[in-house]
């Protein structure tokens, strides 16, 4: 099996610290060669563990980028590139294990306000449409292990992309989806109604995955997680301000994409 590809600089995450160095997801970067093998395919019995795992990986991220592509010809091909956010939504795992939510009326509501702030709003808006929902897009269902549940979405220009503790090569990073230099702004419009169905659903479909809960805001969110089928990990956040208030030195590292969304 012909090694991949290197493909060029990506964004990095907190996992980088956490993992060894592996080829991840960057806009508009074309999919591996290698991703069109499937490990239920014939030759893919002959593969040893490590090459299943490569080719599992290159599958994965050729998936995330067909979403995110998907995802951006929706936003283009809507007026003035506001797309609803039920369309933005694509990866479908995560559509049939929502089930409808972003078709609830507190939903709705939610899409007209962000579609307002979007074409009349006096500021912008973060992340960009396509990158919504990209910690979802590029993530399917059956494949999260682990989910990290943090507070204070970036808000500069250029920060925020959709994933948790991550901005753009290149960008400085913040010392922490709502208006430039407003934190808060979009709070209380349905965000938390939507992030609270996330987790819940997680909780019930899944078991044996791990929550890493950092800061208050997020420990108030043990009320739904289920402690019998999933391990939940509490620390402070790891911001600037707090990160030696217990978050250095709480002994635990785990090798997770981190996952984040307004409220």
């Amino acid at each position: 099996m012909a090694p991949s590809p290197t493909t060029p600089t990506a964004p990095k995450t907190i996992a980088d610290f956490f993992t060894r160095p592996a080829k991840r997801l960057r806009a508009g970067a074309p999919a591996p060669a290698s991703a069109s093998l499937s490990s239920s395919s014939p030759s893919a019995s002959s593969l040893t563990p490590e090459q299943r795992r490569r080719a599992d990986t290159n599958l994965a991220l050729a998936r995330a980028r067909r979403n995110l592509r998907l995802a951006e010809s929706k936003v283009k091909a809507s007026s003035g590139g506001a797309a609803k956010l039920e369309e933005l939504l694509v990866e479908e795992t995560w559509v049939d294990a929502l089930n409808g939510e972003l078709r609830k009326p507190y939903a709705l509501e939610l899409c007209r306000f962000v579609t307002h702030e979007r074409l009349h709003g006096p500021l912008p808006v973060y992340p960009p449409p396509h990158l919504v929902f990209h910690a979802l897009n590029a993530t399917p269902f059956d494949r999260v292990k682990a989910v990290i549940i943090g507070q204070d979405p970036y808000h500069g220009p250029g920060q925020a992309m959709g994933l948790s503790f991550s901005v753009p090569e290149g960008i400085k990073k913040p010392s922490s989806l709502v208006r430039e230099h407003q934190a808060n702004s979009h709070a209380k419009k349905g965000w938390e109604e939507f992030t609270d169905a996330v987790i819940k659903t997680i909780s019930q479909k899944k078991s044996g995955l791990v929550f890493l809960l950092w800061g208050n805001s997020a420990q108030s969110k043990t009320r739904l997680i289920d402690g019998t089928k999933h391990h939940i990990l509490k620390s402070a956040h790891p911001s600037g301000l707090s990160a030696n208030r217990g978050f250095f030195g709480c002994r635990w590292l785990v090798s997770v994409l981190p996952l984040k969304f307004q409220g």
